[in-house]
């Protein structure tokens, strides 16, 4: 199915803009996943086999989830489980309704597998968000696997006043995730990135933990720390008591295009995504997972298209994985592929658990 698509759909889409097509396709999984028969259907062609992670209390059919980014709008809940998915993480998610940065605003790097983003935490707020997620759950088609929601800041939310601006969207979706993802390392939000200061990030935990001290927290960071940066981040990850790690956001960072079209793209100011991130992402899990001697749980992603990328990503440490520029280039066969190739490779390693090659790069 994955050669389907990239000779045959991804080339159709292609010839949309980037968020243009990217809203077509939510929008299709949306009603989708509204019809009686169409989930089960999708499932017998992109379902993925079981390879079971059991991580901070909650069970994940297998380790490959969908990324931050994709699904705004908490548009297409039940359909990421059918399309073969472990877990959804759903978001950014902010305090007030936000239509994000002026189009055009993603940007496609085709002959490198990357992306530029500048889309500025674009969703319909926290309580839009409520209101979805409640739906799906009152129409019974809440999915089995975990649901993550991803929190970020509202751009009209001064810094200072940060922390609260996070607390709010908190509180306004507790009980409707199994896992929150406090984002302070977007790019295209002015001076979010601040917020992954000591001081900043300190204020923003507290505040959090005083909403809800039991339901699993973890925050993503930014490629582009420097390694001290990053251990001050973990310092503070042990302190409140986090859930895990996800690493690593976008990158501000540019390699050399290999084309024209690359560099138009890489010009663009935003976060880039994809095959590019792919090393830095994995350098940061690596030194994550030394640092705190495996003792906190990782969540890669950063340039996911392979079995072998995956591969890489777990044995430098991470013990789940998301994809969300793979899924654009490779289509909706990648979490199953994923799956089945990992299980391939451990049969050819003679492993038994994933569990038992975390971190042994």
């Amino acid at each position: 199915m994955g050669w389907i698509y990239r000779n045959w759909l991804q080339p159709l889409l292609f010839l949309q803009e980037s968020e243009a097509a990217h809203n077509r396709v939510i929008g299709g999984l949306s009603w989708a996943g509204r019809l009686p028969l169409v989930p089960m259907l999708a499932d017998a062609v992109y379902g993925a086999p079981d390879l079971p992670v059991t991580l901070g209390g909650l069970r994940f059919p297998n380790p490959i989830g969908l990324a931050a980014g994709m699904d705004k709008h908490a548009a297409a809940v039940p359909m990421w489980e059918r399309l073969g998915f472990g877990f959804a993480e759903l978001g950014g998610v902010t305090q007030y309704a936000q239509p994000g940065n002026d189009p055009p605003r993603m940007f496609r790097a085709v002959n490198e597998g990357a992306l530029v983003n500048r889309m500025g935490f674009n969703n319909p707020g926290a309580e839009a968000v409520a209101q979805a997620l409640q739906q799906w759950r009152a129409r019974d088609q809440w999915p089995t696997h975990p649901i993550g929601i991803n929190l970020g800041k509202s751009k009209v939310t001064p810094l200072e006043e940060a922390a609260e601006d996070y607390a709010f969207s908190f509180r306004t979706l507790q009980g409707l995730a199994d896992f929150f993802v406090v984002n302070v390392s977007s790019p295209n939000t002015p001076n979010l990135r601040q917020l992954q200061d000591r001081s900043a990030l300190d204020e923003i935990l507290k505040t959090l933990r005083a909403v809800d001290s039991k339901t699993p927290l973890l925050i993503k960071i930014a490629p582009d720390l420097t390694n001290e940066a990053i251990d001050d981040v973990l310092e503070l990850a042990t302190a409140h008591s986090l859930a895990g790690i996800v690493a690593t956001n976008t990158t501000i960072e540019r390699p050399e295009p290999g084309d024209a079209q690359c560099r138009a793209t890489y010009e663009q100011t935003g976060g880039l995504s994809g095959a590019p991130l792919r090393t830095r992402s994995t350098e940061v899990i690596a030194h994550i997972y030394q640092h705190t001697e495996g003792k906190l749980p990782i969540i890669g992603v950063g340039g996911i298209f392979t079995a072998a990328d995956a591969w890489e990503k777990i044995t430098a440490g991470a013990s789940l994985l998301q994809v969300y520029t793979g899924l654009v280039y490779e289509g909706p066969a990648i979490a199953g592929d994923l799956v089945r190739g990992l299980k391939a490779r451990m049969e050819k390693e003679g492993v038994r658990s994933l569990a038992d090659v975390i971190g042994q790069s």
